[in-house]
């Protein structure tokens, strides 16, 4: 996918989430009687520029697409006329200021839970089973007694619905304790139960690294075989300049038969930038072709990739999926409870990353959230929508932290001013700024060398 389609995708998805942060403060503020002067979406040099209103208030769309700000009257920042210091900010009522500062965090966590709710009302809810495929021997889940065919029931007396909230239950489960207790229902139908646990804390802090937590406690969950066939071959990629097509069945890779398109990618990703040869069949026909496999990073790593998308129509079977449609009140009400349980874990999670008990690689920086943007773009409006969801929660939770740059750091300045009956000294406000200046400087350097060693290996 190209680049242009990534920083396109990106730009939408932050203008999106950035402009219900700021409209927060802005609609929240001028119901409140403060006085507004620019609204922006983005810094920098204005691109458009339109005055409008009594107050002659700006709205701005400035060049460089990564934030935003409402700017307020401030007498801290200029002389206020006599006949306005009401409403500049710092001659506000203090709760009037933790409200505006709430609001845009609060918007966005509004926001996520609306997009959500048109969803499930929408298309109502799908659970895919969890189910045990593969289990690795001498692995975890083999010493746990976990075994093809069962069905994963609840995680450490939490029931599950689907594949998802096994996942949330485990990641949660292995970066406390490093113990979960499943309930499982075998294929014969016996209720059982068994326990993952992982005594090592350094292997748990592994276990939290994208793309780790199957792979290290050593099961995988069922999913339908795949036919050796190719769907779509895309236009330029390596597989369609060897001449491959969309329904050729793959026979063979180096010599290796291959029966399931799993297989194809599991040899094709093990032999990035290499010369493969590939026997396959076309109308009955044998043929044998060489091509040169593409190298692309793929969590942190250097995988093969020939630029082709498995057989239409291989997905589960009806007895895999449990679907429910859902009512507007209903819907409402799964909304706030999706919002609410995700922003919980991932607070928990944050404050595990300082513990130290989290893998810091789970901060993505902006080249990620660009891939991740394009990639939920292509895959249709659904898929981007709910990766709009989780960004716009994640926003809003990280905005509320008490960093005195963000808004729960302004928050936490102002309640002080409220109790004390007077405002922090300039010098401790400043060194504040500092302080979370240095630590956001810090994060985003984590994040940044984070989408760097993914795109190189």
């Amino acid at each position: 996918m190209s680049l242009v389609w990534y920083a396109l995708w990106f730009v939408v998805a932050v203008g999106v989430l950035v402009t219900v942060h700021e409209f927060g403060h802005f609609w929240v503020a001028r119901r409140l009687g403060f006085k507004v002067l620019r609204f922006s979406v983005g810094f920098g040099r204005p691109l458009l520029k339109r005055i409008a209103g009594a107050d002659r208030i700006e709205y701005v769309v400035a060049a460089v697409p990564l934030g935003g700000y409402v700017k307020l009257l401030d007498e801290r920042e200029g002389p206020v006329a006599p006949h306005e210091l009401s409403r500049s900010f710092t001659r506000r009522p203090p709760w009037q200021r933790i409200v505006v500062l709430l609001a845009g965090p609060a918007f966005n966590i509004l926001f996520a839970v609306l997009v959500l709710w048109g969803m499930l009302w929408a298309n109502g809810v799908t659970e895919i089973r969890p189910l045990v495929g593969e289990v690795v021997s001498g692995s975890v889940a083999a010493a746990a007694g976990l075994r093809p065919g069962d069905e994963i029931r609840a995680v450490n007396g939490a029931a599950v619905a689907g594949e998802r909230d096994v996942v949330f239950g485990l990641l949660d489960a292995m970066s406390s304790r490093g113990e979960a207790d499943l309930a499982v229902r075998a294929s014969s139908g016996e209720l059982r139960s068994a326990r993952l646990h992982v005594p090592d804390a350094e292997q748990r802090r592994r276990l939290t690294e994208p793309a780790e937590l199957f792979r290290g406690l050593g099961f995988t969950f069922w999913t339908p075989p795949l036919p050796p066939v190719l769907g779509q071959v895309m236009p330029d990629g390596p597989a369609a300049r060897a001449g491959l097509r969309a329904g050729d069945l793959i026979e063979a890779i180096d010599g290796t038969s291959v029966h399931d398109f799993r297989e194809i990618v599991a040899l094709i990703s093990a032999h990035p930038g290499e010369r493969v040869t590939i026997d396959y069949a076309r109308g009955g026909v044998a043929h044998r072709v060489q091509l040169e496999v593409q190298s692309e990073p793929v969590g942190g790593k250097r995988l093969g990739r020939i630029h082709v998308m498995q057989p239409k129509g291989s997905g589960y079977p009806e007895s895999m999926l449990r679907h429910t449609d859902l009512g507007p009140a209903v819907a409402l009400a799964r909304a706030g409870g999706e919002a609410w349980t995700m922003t919980v874990l991932q607070a928990r999670l944050f404050w595990r990353m300082l513990l130290g008990r989290v893998s810091l690689k789970n901060l993505s920086g902006p080249l990620s959230i660009a891939e991740f943007a394009g990639d939920s773009a292509e895959a249709g409006l659904a898929p981007f929508l709910g990766f709009l969801v989780l960004i716009s929660l994640s926003l809003g939770f990280l905005n509320l932290l008490p960093i005195p740059i963000l808004d729960g750091g302004q928050i936490v300045f102002q309640l002080v001013e409220w109790l004390k009956g007077s405002p922090l000294s300039e010098r401790a406000q400043a060194l504040g700024q500092q302080l979370g200046i240095a630590l956001l400087i810090v994060l985003m350097g984590v994040a940044l060398y984070n989408d760097i060693a993914r795109q190189f290996g």
